[in-house]
């Protein structure tokens, strides 16, 4: 009997489940609390617009977003991108210029990041433990576990008669 089947997925961790289960828990408490209001509200005659504020009243867009982040469970996502803008002053402006974040890999906890050289790929991996416990000072305890450092781009392989066989091209001295 084969077991070919899809690949199990990745079971959330506790820190995740307690997220889910106190949204909920807020989402249940805030539907029972507006379910009284609303009929407190249609013994005294019915729903009518006053000068305290209610569920019925305009957000702030910011407040918006952030409910909706909330509510969608985007709270990690979101911190990272903030981070990835944020990056210059992260890790420093020298660092910046030669090595950039390229995704976040929300189920791995592993950030990407693609340096220019061979020489700022060793070196970020040489700084990678002090980056990686800043991040996770930023975005809370376990949000990323490692940084992986892609191989850096170079011209497109040309072929021709000086290309010597087997050669991958100006990469192929990385790692």
């Amino acid at each position: 009997m084969s077991t070919d089947g899809p690949a199990p997925k990745k079971e959330p961790s506790g820190v995740d489940l307690a997220r889910v289960a106190l949204r909920a828990a807020k989402e249940a408490a805030r539907a029972r609390g507006d379910a009284a209001q609303q009929r407190k509200q249609a013994r005294r005659g019915g729903l009518r617009s006053g000068a305290r504020a209610d569920g019925r009243d305009p957000m702030a867009l910011g407040s918006a977003i952030n409910r909706l982040i909330t509510e969608r469970g985007w709270e990690t996502p979101a911190a990272v991108g903030g981070v990835m803008g944020r990056w210059p002053q992260i890790v420093g402006e020298d660092l910046a210029k030669h090595c950039v974040p390229q995704r976040y890999d929300e189920d791995e906890r592993v950030l990407v990041v693609q340096c220019d050289s061979t020489a700022w790929a060793t070196q970020l991996r040489h700084l990678s433990p002090a980056l990686v416990a800043r991040l996770n000072e930023d975005l809370g305890h376990g949000t990323v576990r490692m940084i992986k450092v892609l191989n850096p781009g170079g011209p497109p392989r040309r072929y021709g008669p000086l290309r010597a066989p087997g050669s991958t091209g100006p990469g192929d001295t990385y790692g």
